[in-house]
């Protein structure tokens, strides 16, 4: 069945946190149902649809920033009483406004999670859980890396308590009481749980995650060990998944999976005769996704998809038909109401303009005067930076509740700007002096009107770090800007990974020295990225990298007064050397230094190499090519005579070329690595080799697997 829907806008809110959005329970079947919100200005809002326009039903008094919304109840009754936290504390709204519930947690930091289910509240802060029955302490947990949503099996299926923490570190972890049952280790940073089909299931243990880099997947929680069902990979590189929901948008009896996400891509997925979802429908919006309910908004008897983005906007995708085409010579028929909706636009419009107006008259004359002062105009800012497995780039995301005039992108490092589809902003590259004032970029975004949410990719060199800044100009008077900073780590490329490869040929880092625990952790914190910021509890710690660009990997294990670095790529060891010893000097700590080269290893890092070099340099090639290729097709207007080889460069000219300006540089980059493997190779064992580099670059020009292993073993 085929799905339309159109959209329909109904007000707008403040700044909203993921899942501040509800709809409350309907009175009758198919009848309009309450919509409830809570934005960053603390207020809480619930309105009904009534002739296209949105009636409040009641609103909060502004306070602190809502991070979370939340429906409960008894079990077995409707989920009709309105649970927000805010800061630390958890309060509770009637479905009429009346607060019933204040409760001040004991928590010191502001909850990032709640999740109820009857009597029980389950409150996460950034890495400590907190269970709470009647508002009584039953439970608590410190996780290893930071809690991103909180959820709890449904209770009278299952018959106990079973909570579970969607972890920063790849990791789904089930609790028992204060205790850890065990692990789910999922594909990607998962950002949101929900129980399947809204239920968890026949069975009350199945459970959907979303990830942070969008990946969806199902899995059974069971008593001894998870049951992993079915898993959607984000072939379409969208957004990660912020927040999910299941309702039967089709009406024919089956629930259908809802996803937005924070590209502003929202998704409809049925489900096939496998019980495995197949993409229905799709829609674009230009702002993250919040929050997404399905249900019935706009009137009663049409089912809809109501989305809430980070600006505050409250959108619907509705099932009824809101526009009827008219052919040449038709009358077009607008009915009461819709003339009545138009009638008051024009009105709210006109008294907005004359305010507008009047406001701009009284700044003006009071910055005239003497004791005038100029307030800076406050808003907050939405930024993501990420890195991305499939093509070892950064991803920054920034997104502003108002219109982003341009923004200036400044760092000390030197890093490639990438081509992004979406991104519609201009972009001017600035002269700079990297030697004299250590910009490596300084480039400016010039967005265009309206543009609310600006995404950038950026590729980093490994073994360089430093600071990269962002400078967000929105379209506001009197002009003002906020600087955003991101930490360029020296393994940028690494990612953390939950297991590796123990039978590659490693190379060995070994530190000793009077460190605490917290101090090394400190400065592989400093070193690497996705490690928490934290100090892990226990007496040891192991973590486990993967490299995005090259596939080689790191596992790092420490404690007080030891660290153990091994990792098949030798570069990845001398950065880490580097660093590490400067780190220990800045804080006058001697170290023991020992070191272990595998030369095995190094064979092995230029076979890893191989299939990448290998491609670039013949897609370089084949972009030579072109130019002369398409000269000699409109000389010779036909080019049968080419050999098929050519033939096939003029076929895919335009695919060779759009993959060529995605990955500027990229060759470079492989010869630069393998040149710092050459170096690092001999600089272990104390010889200094860079007078031999130009030889080396022009055995890669003329590029041959053998002679290329046979210059590493011979100089």
């Amino acid at each position: 069945m085929e799905l339309n829907l159109n959209r329909v806008d109904y007000l707008q809110v403040g700044v909203t946190s993921q899942k501040t959005m509800r709809l409350l329970p309907a009175s009758g079947r198919r009848a309009t149902q309450k919509v409830v919100i809570a934005d960053h200005d603390g207020v809480v809002t619930c309105f009904v649809i009534k002739k296209g326009e949105a009636v409040p039903m009641f609103k909060t008094l502004p306070g602190q920033k809502v991070s979370r919304l939340e429906l409960g109840g008894a079990i077995g009754t409707p989920q009709e009483k309105i649970f927000i936290s805010v800061g630390s504390e958890v309060q509770g709204f009637t479905k009429k406004g009346k607060q019933f519930l204040s409760f001040e947690t004991n928590l010191t930091e502001s909850i990032r999670a709640l999740y109820v289910s009857g009597a029980d509240l389950f409150l996460c802060a950034s890495y400590i859980y907190n269970h709470y029955c009647d508002c009584k302490d039953q439970d608590y947990y410190l996780s290893s890396d930071k809690i991103n949503d909180v959820i709890c099996l449904p209770v009278e299926k299952i018959g106990h308590i079973t909570p579970i923490l969607a972890c920063q570190d790849r990791v789904l972890r089930v609790l028992k009481g204060s205790d850890l049952l065990y692990e789910v280790e999922v594909p990607g940073a998962p950002t949101v749980l929900a129980l399947n089909n809204g239920n968890a299931g026949d069975s009350g243990e199945e459970l959907l995650y979303g990830t942070s880099d969008g990946k969806l997947g199902l899995v059974q929680i069971t008593k001894s060990s998870p049951l992993h069902r079915w898993e959607i990979s984000n072939e379409k590189k969208r957004g990660g998944a912020l927040c999910v929901d299941y309702y039967d948008v089709l009406g024919d009896g089956v629930k259908e999976l809802l996803v937005g996400r924070d590209d502003g891509m929202v998704e409809i997925y049925g489900f096939d005769n496998n019980n495995e979802p197949v993409l229905r429908f799709e829609h674009a919006l230009s702002e993250t996704i919040t929050s997404i309910q399905g249900g019935c908004v706009g009137k009663e008897g049409y089912d809809e998809v109501l989305t809430a983005t980070y600006t505050g906007w409250v959108m619907g995708l509705t099932t009824e038909p809101v526009q009827r085409e008219a052919g040449p010579y038709d009358d077009v028929k607008i009915n009461q109401e819709m003339q009545n909706k138009v009638m008051n636009l024009r009105v709210e419009l006109d008294q907005l303009q004359m305010k507008v107006l009047q406001e701009r008259e009284k700044y003006q004359q009071s910055a005239q005067s003497s004791g005038a002062v100029s307030a800076v105009p406050v808003f907050s800012v939405n930024d993501k930076f990420t890195l991305n497995r499939d093509d070892a780039s950064y991803s920054l995301t920034l997104e502003v509740r108002t219109a982003i005039d341009n923004v200036l992108l400044q760092s000390d490092v030197p890093i490639d700007l990438l081509d992004v589809d979406k991104n519609s902003a201009v972009v001017s590259f600035s002269g700079y002096d990297a030697e004299q004032n250590g910009n490596f970029l300084l480039a400016t975004y010039r967005c265009q009107a309206n543009t609310t949410r600006l995404e950038l990719k950026i590729r980093s060199i490994e073994g360089q770090h430093g600071t990269l800044q962002a400078y967000i100009t929105p379209r506001l008077q009197p002009k003002t800007c906020q600087v955003h900073q991101y930490q360029i780590k020296p393994l940028s490329l690494h990612q953390r990974t939950h297991a590796i490869d123990h039978n590659r040929p490693v190379n060995t880092l070994t530190l000793t020295g009077q460190f605490s625990f917290a101090e090394i952790h400190s400065w592989v914190v400093f070193c690497l990225p996705e490690v928490p910021d934290k100090v892990p509890v226990g007496d040891s710690v192991t973590f486990y990298f993967q490299n995005t660009f090259l596939d080689t990997q790191l596992e790092c294990s420490y404690k007080k007064g030891e660290g153990t670095f091994k990792s098949d790529n030798i570069s990845t060891i001398s950065i880490l050397k580097d660093i590490l010893t400067k780190e220990a000097t800045k804080r006058k700590i001697n170290l023991n230094i020992s070191y272990d080269v595998n030369e095995e290893s190094v064979n092995y890092t230029l076979k890893l190499i191989h299939p990448k070099l290998e491609h670039q340099l013949l897609l370089a090639k084949k972009v030579q090519l072109i130019d002369a290729l398409k000269e000699l097709q409109v000389y010779e207007g036909n080019v049968d005579f080419l050999i098929p080889e050519y033939r096939c460069i003029l076929e895919e000219a335009d695919n060779l070329l759009a993959e060529y300006k995605k990955q500027p540089a990229h060759l470079e980059r492989l010869y630069g690595m393998i040149t710092d493997l050459f170096i690092d190779k001999f600089k272990f064992k104390g010889t200094n080799v860079k007078t031999k580099v130009p030889l080396l670059l022009e055995i890669l020009d003329n590029y041959d697997p053998k002679s290329l292993v046979a210059f590493f073993d011979s100089a």
